[in-house]
């Protein structure tokens, strides 16, 4: 039996993942700062599907809660064989109306967490020669639209590298770029949705579903379903003076109101 250890899982895609991982027979490790709601997932897990739940609360905006992860990746002893680093978070507003805290604070989640949480899992993974991370990144990392989209481009840049740097080990890496997806994401940040087209939405164990049949299948860039996959090629073919002007007035139409 192996272990999955899920950040930012108590809702959403982290959740979603929780659910899957451990219908299919994973024991996990779920992370995330609220220790109440984590007790209540992983007992919920533990009764419905008989498997082994760990709970670390860990606030990954900070270096402490950033180490305690990290510690529990590289204990050789009960080793962690999938990472899922999902934590993440949007913040609502221009870049400029945004206080630089915030800013920095999602940085400190989005880039610094992943790196170092990759790194902790990777370093053990190879040395036993098997082992898979999945970064949650965004269709957003593609698009030149603000601070949030370009962390996301880092995580895919920073996924997708490091998996060639690793390709015969054992270890495979995989950036998850979803779109909209209903989650408490958007809620969180106080950004309206009521005028996002229907289309746009997907489910999340749906997502996730397609997502680990992509990292099964060696695949270092996942972008899980068939709409987005378009609208991305279509961005690829788009210059990118043009590109800026669209995916701003998109966000204008689309995004936080």
């Amino acid at each position: 039996m192996t272990t999955a250890l899920i950040t930012g899982s108590t809702a959403g895609i982290g959740a979603a993942f929780a659910r899957r991982l451990a219908a299919d027979g994973h024991d996990l490790v779920l992370v995330a700062r609220d220790t109440k709601r984590l007790r209540e997932q992983a007992t919920e897990l533990h009764d419905r599907h008989g498997i082994e739940v760990e709970v670390l609360s860990a606030d990954l905006s900070e270096d402490k809660g950033i180490e305690t992860v990290a510690d529990r990746l590289g204990d050789r002893k009960n080793p962690v064989d999938l990472l899922v680093n999902n934590a993440g978070f949007g913040n609502k507003g221009r870049y400029l109306d945004v206080a630089m805290t915030d800013e920095l604070r999602m940085l400190k989640v989005h880039c610094e967490a992943v790196l170092r949480l990759t790194s902790a899992a990777a370093e053990a993974m190879r040395e036993r020669r098997r082992g898979g991370i999945v970064n949650v990144a965004s269709v957003a990392a593609f698009v030149p639209r603000g601070t949030y989209g370009a962390s996301k481009a880092w995580v895919v840049q920073f996924t997708q590298g490091a998996a060639r740097d690793l390709a015969g080990s054992g270890v495979r890496l995989m950036a998850l770029c979803p779109g909209f997806v209903r989650t408490e994401f958007h809620q969180r940040a106080g950004m309206g949705t009521d005028n996002i087209p229907g289309w746009m939405w997907l489910d999340a164990d749906k997502l996730v579903a397609a997502a680990l049949a992509d990292l099964a299948r060696g695949k270092s860039l996942s972008i899980p379903d068939p709409r987005y996959k378009t609208l991305m090629g279509l961005v690829k073919v788009t210059p990118r003076g043009l590109l800026g002007g669209i995916s701003s007035r998109t966000g204008r139409k689309y995004g936080p109101q």
